[in-house]
């Protein structure tokens, strides 16, 4: 059982997680730099703890959060969404420090964080997945790619957003297009690596929304379509996604 959860987020998010542990009786910590501390969820929480630093910095302080947790007596860490959510490093670290992480373990954050070998172990689980090449693919592999299925997406093999993404339907355009979105993945995210996926120009992009606890057992909570897109970055999702019952179980049990 819970007792003292940290929430190492801010604003809403972190104000709706404190919510809910107050009707479970679970009490919460909050961190905060010290130009946040007015902020609505540093009140909300029943302690909380300055981060050093500043702004959006502060939050992504690994060892900071680390600190202020195990100072605070917490024994549960929340990353709420964005900032360090998904970073395996932090999961690595609460294991470490005794403290229970709630989201996915390190290895599961590391696998999801990398396209390229996510798409591969959907490929071995028997999950329906694109034609595509590995990371860092030869100039020749993605061309064959391309030829074959006459448009490819170049993609970064990591990060998220809208970043290290481009469409390509000319091969004389290929090698800019992955010199081009391993400039940009390297920049945002650390990490050049790309590789090249079949593209199919009129589908459409919808999310399954997957809960697991931590014993083997999953359960799909819904779908969302989020193909509403403005450089290939979601403007809109609609719940629940407009699917006929067939296609909704198909893709419910593929996710799971």
């Amino acid at each position: 059982m819970i007792k003292r959860l940290l929430v190492a987020n801010r604003g809403e998010v972190a104000v709706r997680i404190m919510a809910t542990a107050s009707v479970l009786g679970i009490e919460t910590v909050a961190v905060y730099p010290a130009d946040d501390a007015a902020c609505g969820h540093v009140g909300r929480a029943d302690a909380a703890v300055e981060l050093p630093g500043t702004d959006v910095a502060a939050y992504l302080d690994v060892d900071a959060i680390i600190a202020a947790a195990a100072g605070a007596g917490c024994d549960t860490l929340h990353p709420g969404y964005g900032f360090l959510s998904e970073r395996p490093e932090l999961a690595a670290r609460c294991a470490a420090a005794g403290l229970r992480f709630a989201g996915p373990g390190p290895e599961a954050l590391a696998l999801f964080g990398d396209k390229a070998a996510a798409q591969a172990r959907a490929w071995e689980l028997g999950v329906p997945v694109l034609a595509g090449t590995g990371p860092d693919p030869l100039p020749e592999e993605a061309r064959a790619l391309l030829r074959e299925h006459g448009a490819v997406m170049v993609k970064a093999v990591a990060g998220g957003g809208g970043r290290g993404l481009r469409p390509v339907t000319r091969e004389e355009d290929l090698l800019e297009a992955m010199r081009r979105c391993a400039s940009e993945a390297a920049a945002a995210f650390g990490d050049g690596r790309v590789f090249a996926e079949r593209l199919l120009p009129r589908a459409r992009h919808v999310e399954v929304q997957v809960v697991g606890d931590g014993t083997g057992a999953v359960a799909v909570l819904g779908d969302r379509d989020c193909s509403l897109q403005r450089r290939r970055q979601k403007l809109i999702e609609i719940a629940p996604a407009a699917l006929t019952g067939e296609v909704r179980a198909r893709l419910s049990a593929a996710a799971a």
